[in-house]
């Protein structure tokens, strides 16, 4: 991601993403613990009883549903004072990214386009001003250890210009049917703003010595409240539950200053629920992958300039967006932004990709159902 910008002139509806694209944006402006062995994971939480009957189906819950939903998933997050210290932080793994390659055989019920052309992962120029501070990392421990995702600040419509939003992918909140959520979950945006832990050709070094600062610019925010789709929630494995692979988390930050996230990093982007695919051209994706050949420490960017291909495992549900990508593990959760209206916005997230060779990534399209969790988890889920 070059530039975000939140301001720009409107009546563009045509998207568009790519280096020219990103450098006319400007976006829309914790608890942390001793160093030790990572807390044993939680026993993995049941399947609440207003998960959906069927792939997507929730048009016809209500208030009631989303409130016994929400009660029922049992997101707890506690996170010991000093935890995410720099040296636990870069060790962190990635949080596998599902994967899915899209030239292996399968059933006649997958629908998919031919594999986009591959796009070169290219890392965002030091320092990070605050059109890419709404880009961080996710900070987690699961039951194999501690580990990375990416995020998003995002605009709140009830609090504008001071949301505590950040939007991910669910596979780096929740482990899916029969697992639990991941613990000691925190934000840092911009990581690394400055470069301080990136050799002088740009390039991440492990181990360069760095302070809390440069680490994290804008501070830690610790997730206090966080949703999944119930589709998620359902389903096992890769599959028709990727499709619906999003997640919202509300997050305060340690320092306490009364600031919220938006107004600390200067911007937030708002997210395009059930964009016209048509109206999707093309997209650039963000994230901090820490698998090879990355290793978490810079912001990466794919700039796709076709239009998203598409991939279904469930023709009841919205496709997903295909973009060529080289971006690996660690990079999930990150945003895809285009423009509409000569403004940034969100249209997915990383979900699933390829391996060996790394050469695309696939996310969700966040129509209904991804609108109806979002606006109850705004206006309910303080």
């Amino acid at each position: 991601m070059r530039t975000i910008r939140t301001t720009g002139t409107r009546g563009r509806r045509a998207a568009t993403a790519s280096a020219a694209l990103l450098a006319a944006l400007t976006l829309t402006a914790a608890a942390c613990g001793p160093d030790g062995p990572a807390a044993p994971p939680a026993p993995p939480a049941a399947l609440p009883r207003a998960a959906p009957t069927s792939l997507g189906d929730l048009s016809g819950w209500k208030l009631e549903d989303w409130a016994r939903y929400v009660a029922d998933s049992g997101f707890t997050n506690q996170v010991a004072p000093g935890y995410w210290t720099t040296a636990r932080t870069e060790a962190a793994r990635a949080r596998p990214t599902p994967e899915y390659s899209l030239t292996a055989a399968s059933p006649g019920t997958v629908q998919r386009d031919a594999p986009p052309a591959t796009v070169q992962a290219r890392p965002q120029p030091h320092p990070y001003g605050p059109d890419s501070a709404v880009v961080g990392k996710l900070l987690m421990t699961t039951s194999q250890g501690d580990a990375v995702c990416s995020g998003t600040v995002v605009s709140d419509p009830l609090n504008p210009g001071r949301s505590n939003l950040v939007y991910t992918a669910a596979h780096c909140l929740h482990d899916g049917r029969g697992g639990g959520w991941v613990k000691n979950l925190v934000f840092v945006p911009a990581f690394n703003r400055d470069g301080q832990a990136s050799n002088r050709d740009g390039r991440a070094a492990r181990g360069k010595p760095y302070g809390d600062q440069q680490a994290a610019p804008y501070g830690r925010w610790t997730a206090v409240r966080a949703l999944v789709s119930p589709t998620w929630l359902q389903e096992g494995g890769v599959g028709a539950r990727d499709q619906y692979d999003y997640g919202i988390v509300r997050v305060r930050g340690e320092s306490d200053s009364g600031r919220s996230l938006e107004e600390t990093v200067g911007g937030s982007v708002p997210v395009w629920f059930n964009a016209p695919r048509e109206q999707i051209t093309s997209a650039a994706a963000f994230g901090y992958p820490v698998e090879r050949p990355f290793d978490g420490m810079e912001l990466q960017h794919c700039d796709s300039t076709a239009a998203p291909g598409r991939l279904s495992f469930d023709p009841a549900s919205p496709p997903m967006y295909v973009i060529g990508c080289t971006m690996t593990g660690g990079a999930g959760g990150g945003g895809w932004f285009i423009t509409k209206d000569g403004k940034p916005n969100l249209v997915s997230v990383s979900s699933i990709g390829d391996r060996d060779p790394v050469g695309h990534l696939a996310g969700p399209s966040l129509q209904d159902q991804a609108k109806q969790a979002f606006d109850y988890f705004t206006k309910n889920v303080k």
